[in-house]
């Protein structure tokens, strides 16, 4: 999967580089099918008597197999997938409470997954400096719609309409890493029934 090209103007955006292993006591991993490649590539440079220090949470598009054998391959500690990023984030919670001074997180893929694992890293205690996130894939946003409060995900479209209160909303450039998610709001708030030309933006 090719690099993403991120819109540096964003301040409110998190900033992504190039995951890389640090000294750690354990270092865990969250993917999706886009950073899939960055696992691995990181993980086999470690040497064997490390893999036991490495966790590795995987969300696979429906249907693929190829890479879950190829992010078991590598030998990790711990490896599972689930096919919604929810519940791989929910066991990276589970994963990450009774972390250490010293434990590492790496996030790799779409700006959904890793901002959801960002902001679980914080949940859990984690510092700032102890997370390390690459973005790949594509740029589509997970925004809210600050009306009804629906979180929706993959957003490629400006506008979007939201799926529950049906308000026709603009994608506002504000990055909430609380929410790990962008701003949506009704783009035309005195007539929420004008039709507005939508078009692909977020590729």
């Amino acid at each position: 999967m090719s690099e993403s090209i991120i819109e540096e103007s964003i301040l409110s955006r998190p900033t992504y580089g190039t995951l890389k292993i640090v000294p750690g006591l354990a270092h865990y991993f969250l993917a999706d099918a886009s950073g899939a490649e960055c696992v691995i590539r990181v993980v086999q440079e470690l040497p064997r008597d490390m893999m036991e220090k490495v966790h590795i949470l995987y969300v696979p598009t429906p249907g693929e197999a190829a890479l879950i054998t190829s992010l078991y391959a590598v030998g990790a500690k711990r490896f599972e997938h689930f096919p919604t990023i929810e519940e791989a984030v929910a066991k990276l919670g589970d994963w990450l409470s009774d972390a250490k001074m010293g434990t590492q997180l790496y996030l790799a893929g779409t700006e959904g997954l890793v901002g959801q694992g960002v902001a679980k890293g914080e949940e859990c205690g984690l510092d700032h400096t102890a997370v390390q996130c690459e973005h790949r894939g594509s740029l589509a946003r997970r925004v809210q719609c600050v009306h009804c409060k629906t979180m929706i995900e993959d957003v490629t479209t400006q506008p979007v309409k939201c799926p529950s209160c049906e308000l026709l909303l603009f994608v506002r450039d504000h990055y909430s890493r609380r929410l790990a998610a962008f701003q949506g709001v009704c783009i035309n708030a005195e007539d929420p029934t004008e039709e507005i030309e939508i078009k692909e933006v977020f590729k």
